[in-house]
């Protein structure tokens, strides 16, 4: 049986990190930053000699799958193509995200205690909003209006920036609320007179 390799699906691993793979279809990463496991569902070829990693449309028994079930293991080789080159960012760099906050009055601040750090915002409403930083995440606030996450889980950071985004986001017609640092909204023309 010939197994066709797509060059979408080659992923190119960095010489710090080393790869062992279990016969339960389990991939290990180990990195500087740590050590992550992924439980595939679909074949993966190790080419030791380039540092490169294959992930193919086939599981490993195939003696017993229908039509339906190979249609999925297709379109989840991707996904698990995604899924670890996510893997390797995380434990190869830190991961950040950045925050802007637009608008008369809006203000960040990051309040830290002992045991946790919390996140109050004044946003323009009647109310303050506190919001508690998992012990996982780093946050920090240079400025009023600029938030910083840092961390070792993009999808932590990225959960994290979305509440608070969810907050007050951006308004089309004057541009105000909390935005991701490359966002760019197009702002609407409003009622004439």
């Amino acid at each position: 049986m010939v197994i066709k390799i797509l060059k979408k699906n080659i992923i190119k691993i960095p010489k710090n990190i080393s790869i062992y793979f279990c016969k339960d279809n389990i991939l290990t990463l180990i990195g500087p930053l740590g050590i992550k496991s992924i439980k595939l569902k679909t074949k993966i070829k190790i080419f030791n000699k380039n540092n490169f990693i294959a992930v193919t449309q086939f599981p490993i028994d195939t003696s017993n799958i229908s039509i339906n079930e190979k249609k999925k293991l297709k379109f989840l080789c991707g996904t698990y193509v995604a899924i670890i080159k996510q893997v390797i960012n995380e434990i190869t760099q830190k991961s950040k995200k950045k925050i802007n906050i637009v608008g008369v009055g809006y203000r960040a601040m990051n309040i830290n205690t002992l045991d946790f750090s919390i996140l109050h915002l004044k946003l323009g409403y009647s109310h303050q909003i506190y919001i508690k930083i998992p012990k996982s995440l780093t946050l920090i606030c240079p400025k009023p209006t600029k938030i910083f996450i840092y961390g070792y889980k993009q999808q932590k950071i990225n959960q994290l920036a979305a509440l608070i985004k969810a907050y007050k986001m951006p308004e089309p017609y004057k541009g105000k609320g909390i935005f991701y640092d490359n966002e760019n909204i197009i702002l609407k023309e409003g009622k004439k007179i």
